[in-house]
């Protein structure tokens, strides 16, 4: 398979739009499909998951890694869009896998990250705001446990492939069939692993797992 040569998406484009379909109703797979002979539509991916990929990454590695661990998962996708499964209409799971596994590449940085934050004292509480959907008030409270002595080192404790399941499901939003598909793996791994993910955290937190709400909004997400 030849390997593309054209210039990656404008990197420094606005992100946010809405995720899976724009304006004009394309799919995920649609723009990709474009792309390959008008490689500027590929930017409109960028522009539907930017802002996710580095929050993301953001959450495990730190706001500094983040900026280029973003950047790098829209050029590593744009130099292999050609491979994309066009039957996937989402490309959701494919970018959070190319994010995921370029964090794998920092595992010692995102162990050391952990303790440092594993010693940290945190005064303020969770902020939950009233006026938040559930999504954001859930991530934002995981967020501050994660800041959080026991959460922090159980997390840098959990095997690297155990650590992955749990976070591109809690920090990632995806359900588990998006999660075995960026991560490469069959479901049932995908759920043995959380598993054993969350049996490891509820141990260190007394019982308290802040992950658990995925488990809840797991059964309507399948249809």
């Amino acid at each position: 398979m030849a390997t593309d040569t054209d210039t990656g998406p404008d990197s420094g484009a606005g992100a946010g739009a809405g995720a899976g379909a724009g304006a004009d109703g394309d799919s995920d797979a649609s723009v990709i499909e474009r792309s390959w002979a008008e490689p500027d539509v590929f930017a409109e991916l960028f522009h539907r998951y930017a802002d996710d990929i580095h929050r993301y990454a953001a959450r495990r590695l730190g706001t500094e890694a983040a900026d280029d661990l973003m950047a790098e998962t829209f050029v590593v996708a744009f130099q292999r869009r050609r491979r994309y499964d066009l039957s996937k209409p989402h490309a959701r799971p494919w970018l959070y896998g190319i994010v995921t596994r370029l964090i794998g590449g920092h595992r010692r940085a995102e162990a050391r990250r952990l303790r440092a934050l594993s010693r940290v004292v945190s005064t303020a509480p969770a902020d939950e705001g009233d006026g938040e959907p559930l999504a954001e008030r859930v991530a934002a409270r995981i967020s501050a446990e994660g800041t959080r002595g026991t959460l922090s080192a159980a997390l840098a404790k959990l095997p690297a492939r155990h650590r992955d399941v749990l976070l591109v499901i809690a920090w990632g939003d995806l359900d588990y069939a998006e999660a075995a598909e960026a991560l490469g793996i069959p479901m049932g791994t995908v759920r043995s692993r959380l598993h054993r993910a969350r049996k490891k955290l509820r141990e260190a937190l007394g019982g308290s797992d802040p992950t658990a709400f995925r488990e809840e909004q797991e059964e309507p997400r399948r249809g």
